[in-house]
């Protein structure tokens, strides 16, 4: 479903570069996520898939027909501009051009946030308020579901119930997901594959051998 080749990216198109030759291939029905270090390229992978920017050189593919979109955690709403989890979600629907009103309904049980539908956006806790914000980025049905560190802000209990929602739409639904991940034991629980990267590369391996690279690595005091 994705695929980057040679691809190298700067933001003045010279070195130094934040992605340097980089091989990527995420196979459709895949759970991948993108580990390492902070600043070693991550995020803007993510926004090279998105198109959001442009390679410097090499290429990035993405066959998905509709990709939905989950950015990292920031406030919806607060008391001077109040708004439903309904109203919110409705409103992204319109903007869509989704005609199915039910589709808002369909999106926000998918989660278990219609028993919140007529709740403000800014009296949610912040496992919820990430819940509505995949509701929001499932509707018009997406194959590929990107996520930035999909657990930031959240409770452990939530992080839980968060996860266990992606792997379900992952292997009931069959969608496509790429996650941008800082929770590394929910990476090794969840994923069908781990991406680690390092100075503008990075190296895909199983989960497995993934958990015994971390066990390695602790052991050494690294």
């Amino acid at each position: 479903m994705i695929q980057a080749k040679n691809l190298t990216f700067s933001y003045t198109g010279s070195p130094p570069f934040i992605l340097n030759h980089l091989e990527l291939e995420v196979p459709a029905g895949s759970y991948i996520s993108i580990v390492g270090e902070n600043g070693c390229g991550k995020s803007t992978l993510m926004r090279l898939i998105l198109c959001f920017l442009k390679p410097t050189a090499g290429t990035v593919c993405c066959d998905a027909n509709r990709i939905g979109y989950v950015p990292q955690k920031v406030n919806f709403g607060n008391d001077d501009f109040p708004i439903t989890v309904f109203e919110m979600m409705d409103s992204y629907r319109k903007l869509l051009k989704i005609s199915n009103r039910q589709e808002t309904v369909d999106c926000l049980e998918k989660v278990g946030m219609l028993a919140k539908k007529k709740a403000g956006m800014s009296t949610l806790s912040g496992g919820q308020s990430q819940k509505v914000r995949i509701a929001r980025a499932l509707m018009g049905n997406p194959q590929l579901l990107i996520l930035d560190e999909p657990s930031t802000g959240v409770d452990v209990q939530s992080q839980r119930e968060i996860y266990g929602l992606l792997k379900k739409l992952n292997t009931e639904n069959h969608i496509t997901i790429v996650s941008v991940e800082h929770n590394l034991n929910a990476a090794v629980e969840n994923s069908t594959g781990i991406f680690h990267m390092t100075e503008g590369r990075g190296h895909m391996c199983t989960p497995e051998n993934y958990a015994e690279e971390m066990l390695v690595t602790a052991e050494r005091g690294i």
